[in-house]
């Protein structure tokens, strides 16, 4: 909204009355109240005419929303998606996924036994000059293998089971605070294509018709509160002592 102060009429006669009744010459301004939309758009709804009365909270205009509707849109589902994210790390793994990892672990573990064992056996074959020593090394080296998988799949489990770390955690609270942030700027940016009488006043002019297209921050209602509306008059010096605050006037307009 932007105010500016205007002249009403410029030629008007008001006549004091009781003390020091007289005509003095003045004049009526209004300081009006424009009210636009922060951001641009197709004016789709003009809810007032000229010369209507409006109350604190009437619509007055509505601008095209269909980008911000999208956007507020996205913003919700971006939200949502940061949300269930963050419950994930707390909570950890899911019941389902730690019995597959527990599954992995068993037949890891089973694995690394009989892999030991055939290290075993050959040793004592090799021991008995049985078998190359290549053919030890091959078991040793899957023992080893078997061994290494075994541990890290068991590693797994161990951090499955104690959930995110705690700066994972930090990290996925400040991405939703920060898509909440722009949930709530998607939404005003919404809210601010309708717009409202700030106050009772009277629509004073309209300065678009419906279908035009209306610049960001560019007024469509220009509006007059009746507390706006000042009537200013010259007296002369000489007769401003038979003047008290308070006292009344008529005012006559003049031609």
């Amino acid at each position: 909204m932007r105010r500016a102060l205007l002249c009403l009429l410029s030629c008007l006669l008001l006549a004091a009355c009781g003390r020091g009744e007289g005509l003095f010459q003045g004049y009526v301004e209004g300081e009006y109240v424009y009210v636009a939309a922060p951001s641009g758009g197709q004016l789709v709804d003009l809810a007032v005419s000229r010369g209507d009365a409006v109350t604190r909270g009437q619509r007055l205009f509505v601008l095209d929303a269909d980008l911000e509707r999208a956007a507020l849109a996205e913003a919700g589902q971006n939200l949502s998606q940061a949300e269930n994210r963050l419950a994930d790390l707390r909570k950890g793994k899911r019941p389902s996924e730690v019995a597959t990892i527990q599954a992995r672990l068993a037949e890891a573990q089973a694995a690394r036994k009989l892999a030991d064992s055939e290290h075993r056996r050959r040793i004592k074959l090799y021991e008995q000059r049985t078998i190359p020593h290549e053919e030890l090394e091959k078991a040793r080296t899957e023992f080893e293998q078997t061994r290494q998988r075994s541990e890290a799949v068991a590693q797994e489990l161990a951090t499955a089971l104690l959930g995110a770390r705690e700066d994972e955690i930090r990290a996925a609270e400040a991405e939703v605070q920060a898509v909440r942030a722009r949930l709530d700027q998607a939404r005003w940016n919404l809210d601010q294509k309708t717009q409202a009488a700030p106050m009772d006043a009277l629509v004073f002019d309209t300065l678009y018709r419906a279908g035009e297209w209306v610049p960001a921050g560019r007024p469509v209602v220009a509006l007059l509160p009746p507390g706006n509306i000042r009537v200013r008059f010259f007296v002369p010096e000489a007769r401003v002592a038979s003047l008290a605050p308070g006292q009344p006037v008529d005012v006559r307009l003049g031609g």
